[in-house]
């Protein structure tokens, strides 16, 4: 499925636009994705280009996305006209007054106020539209807690006091500076996201997306495994998200497509969907995408995102590992079957269509030799769009290539509005020393416990993530916790990933949780049984960010070690996901014992811990509790 394709979670459902308000919503998507493309090859200045985008992308967004999901329709209100017209007003007035504007933030003049003030609201209503109204009034608290900063002392509160900000003063900050809404996440969205969303557009419109699927279920369907169909939505979702970097799109992409094989071979809808979830979430995970957070990751801790590819390669791999072992347990305990698969041989496919598979390799290359990420992704686009030519049914003729620009404009608009709305968040924080102060409260509240704080942390992601995207509660956890875990000693790089991972996760974790929802809606399964099934699916990869934040160690797993300690802690971690596997499915030779399935998971936990000693307390553990289980099996 094309990136910005219409069949997304509920809240980013868009309109079915026709006629003229069709054409201008066509023409302002295509538009962004050809300004992307025209700031990697020139020189823009970074207000003029921030407050450009901006300005396209909200038009776009009052056009596309409706004030109400029951209120879409086929044609924008007289409301959205009228709120495209105080996009044109609110962020043209930067763009036509540019030369003194930006002189003006200290002392903001009336007109600077006013069109600040309804550029603010902007935002919040485009927010509001696309990733729902808790950010949105996240945003709006943010914003009266910088007003009503002296109220804390008043009440007691004074740890969260200050001197509070005058609305002038907050609007020179968020509106006319880059530290607020034309900050660096806006920043990455307008440069690294645009881009790379229309690469995945690229490969979509060209076929990469059905070619990956079909090549997957022939690599592996045709086991004759009962677990082989289930291996091959996993390996399936692993591809598509070096595609999208979506995981609710990856989810549904897999849904559509593979769940009558699914079905066939036994499986619940319940556990076909969290297949669907768990392989779709991964997508965020899996390079060269990732997901938008990751390239806000690299920007605020200042490295490449090369560098941040790199840190994520082992727990990807380690998150697929443990989603295929709980897979392959269920499946042989609920006695599912293989299937016959209708598809080419893997070597017939590869040689017809595996030209999609080298613009991948391209971009991971380029940023390998040192090459910027948005230029890697701007040559490996060039490279996609020469291959497609390879096979005349995979050509990106000039419809299709057309098609293809106005799906990677459309799939920015949500990230677009949201990472505007974050840099308000970030803004208000920089400017209150609300970060800061959160961070002190959270170690002073954990007693100066690592583990605790840690603990602290990941519940802190995970009630974030139940109300906003991944992308929002990344920034607004790495604004807000993650110095709270650097004060405890946790490498920053570790603590920017943990942050990212569980931000990731938060989006399988029960109640609400948009990937298994999503398939639980193709598959007609109960939402909150197949979010629970999903939970269960992904819970052992929720081990892998502590191993790397409790210990030094752990930073093997992040390939920031020597050679011979990130083989150690990288395998002794795999065997201990492998032994949760078998705590969680309740499978290993046959259906473990309950005392079986503890001690394997007590192993499990020992191993992941990157320390020798737990290394070798687990093996020790596994040596006994593995060879009891064969012994029973075989007495049977």
């Amino acid at each position: 499925m094309p990136p910005g394709s219409d069949i997304v979670e509920p809240e980013l459902a868009t309109r079915n636009l026709r006629g003229t308000a069709g054409r201008v919503a066509a023409a302002i998507a295509v538009g962004l994705s050809v300004y992307g493309v025209y700031w990697v090859l020139t020189v823009v200045d970074a207000q003029l280009y921030r407050t450009s985008f901006l300005l396209l992308a909200l038009a776009a967004t009052f056009l596309l996305y409706p004030a109400r999901r029951a209120s879409g329709g086929d044609r924008p209100s007289p409301l959205d006209w009228l709120l495209v017209s105080l996009v044109l007003l609110a962020l043209g007035w930067p763009i036509l007054d540019r030369a003194a504007f930006s002189y003006r933030a200290a002392t903001p003049n009336a007109a600077d106020v006013t069109l600040g003030t309804v550029a603010i609201l902007l935002v919040l209503e485009a927010t509001r539209r696309t990733a729902g109204a808790f950010l949105a009034a996240t945003v709006a608290l943010s914003i009266a807690y910088a007003y009503l900063g002296p109220l804390f002392d008043l009440v007691g509160l004074s740890a969260l006091g200050h001197r509070g900000y005058y609305p002038d003063r907050l609007v020179g900050l968020l509106y006319m500076t880059l530290d607020g809404i034309f900050g660096v996440p806006l920043e990455v969205a307008a440069t690294y996201i645009v881009l790379f969303t229309l690469y995945g557009a690229l490969l979509e419109y060209s076929g990469a997306g059905r070619f990956f699927i079909d090549w997957s279920l022939a690599a592996m369907g045709r086991s004759r495994s009962a677990a082989a169909p289930g291996r091959s939505v996993t390996l399936a979702g692993f591809l598509l998200g070096t595609v999208s970097g979506s995981g609710v799109a990856t989810t549904v992409t897999l849904g559509t497509l593979a769940w009558p094989l699914l079905r066939r071979s036994g499986y619940s809808a319940e556990t076909g969907g969290a297949i669907f979830a768990a392989a779709g979430i991964g997508a965020v995970l899996s390079p060269p995408t990732l997901g938008a957070a990751a390239f806000l990751l690299a920007e605020f801790l200042e490295i490449s995102y090369f560098e941040v590819l790199v840190a994520a390669t082992v727990p990807m791999l380690l998150y697929y590992l443990g989603v295929f072992l709980m897979i392959e347990g269920d499946s042989r305990r609920m006695a599912t079957h293989a299937v016959t698969v209708d598809a080419l041989p893997l070597g017939t496919l590869t040689r017809r269509y595996g030209h999609h598979f080298l613009s991948l390799v391209v971009v991971a290359a380029l940023m390998a030799t040192g090459m910027s990420a948005f230029r890697a992704v701007f040559w490996a686009g060039v490279v996609a769009i020469a291959l497609s030519f390879v096979r005349a049914e995979t050509a990106l003729g000039p419809r299709r290539l057309l098609a293809a620009l106005e799906a990677g404009g459309r799939g920015v608009l949500p990230v677009a509005a949201t990472t505007a709305a974050a840099g308000i968040i970030v803004g208000v924080v920089s400017l209150t020393g609300l970060g800061l102060k959160l961070a002190g409260l959270i170690v002073s509240l954990a007693g100066g416990s690592l583990p605790l704080t840690v603990i602290l942390a990941a519940l802190a992601v995970w009630v974030l993530g139940l109300a906003v995207p991944i992308t929002a509660s990344y920034i607004i956890a790495a604004v807000m916790i993650a110095p709270a875990l650097v004060q405890v000693g946790v490498h920053p790089v570790a603590a920017h990933m943990f942050l990212f991972y569980y931000a990731v996760l938060s989006d399988v974790s029960p109640p609400t949780a948009m990937a298994p929802y999503a398939a639980a809606a193709i598959t007609g399964g109960d939402a909150i049984r197949t979010t629970l099934v999903t939970w269960k699916y992904t819970l052992p990869a929720f081990i892998v960010p502590l191993a790397f934040t409790l210990a030094p160690e752990g930073m093997g797993l992040l390939l920031r070690a020597p050679i011979g300690e990130i083989l150690r802690v990288s395998l002794s971690a795999a065997l201990g996901l492998a032994a949760c596997t078998v705590a969680l499915s309740g499978w290993l030779r046959q259906e473990a014992t309950p005392a079986e399935r503890g001690a394997m998971g007590v192993a499990g936990l020992l191993l992941v811990y990157p320390s020798l000693i737990a290394d070798i307390a687990g093996s020790g553990l596994l040596a006994v509790v593995i060879p009891l289980h064969l012994a029973r099996v075989r007495s049977r």
